[in-house]
């Protein structure tokens, strides 16, 4: 099986292995324009190895007849001008033999499906499994959770009374003040939370915290959906859900109802929209460029229209990514770097794919082209889904901030709502906040210790006295601790290293694309010396930590023309270290979830000083 996501050549066409005994792989993922070696019009990006096996019998050795010879017919990496813009060759130059789910053999199309699924219901079993345990707001759920059934009572934050917590674990949430409550996070993470309280009540912490599990879930089935649409590997989409499934620090920010979750869930849910995307645009840039070649003498474009290439159109899956990064900036404001992030990201995709095509002018054409529509087409798109997510606020009357236009008058902007103008104030006032939170934690960590889990935050604490179910010792422990899981975060920044390289030496588009989400959600907390941050804000990135730790392990196990003893010794040490992550998970899982064990249990996995 071909599961490697690496290019087998230095032209960055991966081999396929016509012996190859499992379909998919045999069609592996091509590196699609990654190699900077220009490709003149009229060539194929197929590789040697593609060519079928040499005739026996007398034409042997002859060209034309399997092997190669003076003339084309031997060599696959060369195909004839009038064969080169066919709509076939195009697409498989473009995007690689296989180009949707739909081209695995029958047998393969229904584990397309399986194997995310089976991933999240595992994710889903450790996730809801005693969700209502503790009994009791965790760390930051006494902020969004109240905040959520405020959305549910009144549609924006009211304030609580200062015994709230001790009303809302016992049952009774219906507490509420009359007076606003001043917030600094947009709404669309406390929605969430309220969905679920909608559904099963907010007065029991199954309740407010369904929402936060179901996002868990649901970003297990989307990783290994990306993954296997990347890698073109049954093997590494399995892999990458089993990976964020187990991880125990997804897991506990899966139980705790704060507002990462659904970050990390609207931000891979646009990376996967933009990889749609990506080769629906391909797609449309071969049939277009094709039916242009076949209108033409020759079977081939004109010189006019290489100069530029064809418009594509309106690119819908642009649209759902727009969707989803406005609602992941309505979650958190630090989603504006992913925005910046996957729209650079998109368009090199763009100007690629037009150069590998053979446009002559692909730069300025990939911009003008591709580049401005997608501008027009995400950021309006999230522009407008961001300033619905504010809906609640709009319709009140009383929530915070909602009247200060009316009473502080601004001439040259009056033509400009009132609601407008005390919504910009609000965020104004909420970017002071976070630009100067600097007040000490115990549990503030700094982002150079998040990738070697320095200092996880302690979100739940308590000593059981004996006798209480489970206590079995002089001395017991509750904990909720969000430490990842030591495999896969330390051989995930052990593989960050090894994926600098291969996207700077195979220039693999992929390894570059994996970086993106990382860069997009980590660079940016150095920017903020002085801010109080915390390790748990590293989730929204953590879906692109797996998937670098799975495109490394399918180096490890090699391509199908690898021989058999170095495909089989490749499949034993990823199975290896599949084993010693659920072992290491098995091992933490009673401070992920505050099981009562006993002290001296709980001191054994603080595995450094600064855990504790």
């Amino acid at each position: 099986m071909n599961q490697s996501p690496v290019p087998a050549t230095a032209s960055g066409s991966p081999a396929a292995s016509p012996a190859s005994p499992e379909p998919e792989d045999s069609k592996a993922a091509e590196n699609n324009g990654q190699s900077d070696t220009p490709k003149p019009a009229g060539t194929s990006r197929a590789h040697p190895e593609e060519a079928p096996p040499a005739e026996t019998g007398p034409s042997r050795g002859l060209p034309g007849r399997g092997v190669p010879g003076r003339g084309l017919e031997g060599h696959r990496w060369i195909a004839r001008p009038s064969e080169a813009y066919t709509a076939q060759a195009l697409k498989e130059r473009l995007i690689g033999a296989t180009q949707s789910w739909r081209d695995y053999p029958a047998s393969l199309r229904l584990w397309f499906w399986l194997i995310p699924t089976l991933t999240a219901i595992l994710g889903g079993i450790l996730r809801f499994f005693r969700l209502d345990a503790p009994h009791s707001l965790v760390f930051d759920e006494t902020y969004y959770v109240k905040d959520a059934y405020s959305y549910v009572v009144s549609g924006y934050e009211r304030s609580w009374p200062a015994n709230a917590n001790d009303s809302f674990i016992a049952g009774n949430p219906d507490v509420l003040l009359n007076t606003p409550e001043y917030v600094v996070h947009p709404p669309v993470g406390k929605w969430m939370i309220a969905f679920g309280m909608w559904l099963f009540g907010g007065d029991n912490p199954f309740g407010w915290r369904f929402s936060a599990a179901l996002a868990g879930t649901v970003t297990v089935f989307l990783v290994s959906l990306i993954a296997l649409k990347l890698f073109r590997s049954h093997t590494l989409g399995a892999v990458a859900g089993l990976q964020l499934a187990i991880d125990g620090h997804h897991l506990v920010l899966s139980r705790t109802s704060l507002l990462d979750v659904f970050l990390a869930l609207w931000i891979l849910a646009a990376f996967g929209a933009l990889l749609m995307d990506r080769d629906d645009g391909r797609r449309r840039l071969a049939s277009r460029l094709a039916a242009q070649a076949a209108a033409s003498p020759g079977g081939l474009p004109t010189p006019t229209q290489l100069v530029t290439g064809p418009w594509l159109g309106m690119r819908w899956w642009r649209l759902v990514a727009g969707l989803c990064l406005g609602l992941a900036v309505g979650t958190k404001w630090s989603a504006l770097f992913f925005v910046a992030a996957f729209g650079i990201m998109t368009v090199l995709w763009d100007l690629n794919a037009r150069r590998v095509a053979g446009i002559r002018s692909w730069f300025s054409a990939g911009i003008i082209k591709d580049g401005l529509p997608a501008f027009v087409t995400i950021i309006p798109i999230a522009a407008v889904t961001y300033v619905a997510t504010w809906t609640g606020w709009f319709l009140s009357k009383d929530a915070y901030y909602r009247q200060w236009a009316a009473t502080n008058p601004a001439p040259g902007w009056d033509w400009l709502p009132n609601s407008v103008r005390s919504l910009a104030h609000y965020h104004l006032e909420a970017y002071k906040f976070h630009q100067g939170l600097s007040s000490d934690h115990p549990y503030e960590s700094s982002p150079w210790t998040w990738l070697i889990m320095g200092r996880p935050t302690s979100f739940y604490y308590q000593t059981p006295k004996p006798g209480t179910p489970g206590c079995l010792a002089e001395t017991c422990s509750s904990a909720i601790l969000p430490v990842g899981n030591p495999v896969v975060w330390w051989g995930g920044t052990i593989a960050l290293v090894i994926l600098l390289f291969w996207w700077a030496g195979r220039r693999d588009w992929r390894a570059g694309a994996i970086l993106a989400g990382v860069a997009a959600g980590y660079l940016p907390w150095f920017m903020y010396p002085e801010r109080t941050m915390f390790i748990f804000y590293a989730v929204s990135f953590e879906p692109f930590l797996v998937l670098g730790l799975t495109y490394v392990l399918g180096l490890v196990l090699g391509r199908s023309s690898d021989p058999v003893w170095r495909r089989r010794s490749g499949l034993y040490i990823v199975a290896l270290v599949m084993v010693l992550a659920v072992l290491a998970t098995a091992f933490f899982y009673p401070v992920l979830t505050a099981e009562v064990i006993s002290y001296q249990e709980w001191r054994m996995r603080m595995w450094m000083p600064s855990w504790i």
